[in-house]
């Protein structure tokens, strides 16, 4: 149950797989690198049936033992926000040392080769560290498996540390990441939905056991129900049509002539239509 023996047994199998890959020669034949290093990660992937690889496995030991040891000096993760969502996976982390180890092959994924040669110094910086972590961890582990003293600490650090630099610059070369005013716009549209919420709650047009119970049709009622909320009830929010559409959300702004004529038709109806219209968009119909 000690995390420094599950860490240690981790490294030993990820040092056999490492074994094998340094068996490559990557200066002579770097896409023939990138091939083996990808298909060892597969099929260590897919070694057993629902299993991780043994590096995400190994990373999964670590990030735990960090929790454990550095709880309160670890590096900021603020930046993970201004990712897009499809990026933000369970595997991330694997993902960042694999693109790591191609960086330092000089193997570039999906980047051009200037931004890979400028990300190289921080891949080698990263690399260099997690060899140097697992060196103290392995050691640590064989003599006193309940502590961290300093030192272990001290890299520890160093690592999370350099690991987040070199995550947020691989990304924000690979993708635009989000700005501040994309973030505010995202959190509008958040409000935006838990007043929504709140609203359909009190005209009784959801219960909260359909929360509670997290009923599959409020996933169509309240968006539908946040459109109307957004154009009628509170215009001055994310869905205000009185910016242009590039002030708007990127989750609205192409549909920005389409709301206008949603809003339109909503104008005209009484008090009793829209009680019937809001009551249709809450059913499956």
């Amino acid at each position: 149950p000690r995390l420094l023996s599950q860490f240690f047994f981790a490294d030993e199998r990820v040092t056999r797989v490492v074994a094998e890959i340094n068996g490559l020669d990557a200066e002579l034949d770097p896409q023939q690198y990138l091939v083996l290093l990808n298909q060892l990660h597969l099929s260590q992937a897919r070694g057993q049936p629902g299993s991780r690889c043994d590096s995400a496995r190994l990373l999964a030991v670590l990030e735990r033992i960090m929790e454990e040891c550095i709880p309160t000096q670890r590096h900021s993760r603020d930046y993970l926000v201004k990712f897009p969502e499809e990026l933000m996976v369970d595997n991330l982390g694997n993902h960042m040392l694999f693109a790591a180890e191609c960086l330092l092959a000089g193997t570039f994924l999906e980047m051009e080769e200037s931004d890979g040669a400028q990300l190289r110094p921080q891949a080698r910086n990263l690399l260099c560290s997690l060899e140097l972590v697992r060196r103290v961890l392995r050691e640590q582990s064989l003599s006193q498996p309940n502590s961290y003293p300093e030192p272990v600490r001290a890299v520890l650090i160093q690592f999370d540390r350099l690991f987040a630099e070199f995550e947020l610059s691989y990304v924000s070369s690979l993708v635009a990441v989000k700005s501040p005013d994309e973030i505010y716009r995202q959190q509008e549209i958040i409000v935006l939905f838990c007043e929504t919420v709140e609203r359909a709650l009190h005209l009784g047009y959801l219960t909260q056991e359909m929360i509670d119970g997290y009923e599959p049709l409020l996933m169509f009622t309240i968006p539908r129900l946040a459109i109307i909320s957004g154009l009628l009830i509170y215009p001055e929010g994310p869905l205000s049509l009185e910016r242009s559409p590039e002030e708007m959300s990127r989750v609205f702004s192409p549909f920005y002539n389409l709301l206008k004529k949603i809003r339109d038709l909503l104008r005209v109806l009484s008090a009793e239509e829209l009680y019937l219209l809001e009551r249709s968009l809450c059913t499956s119909e």
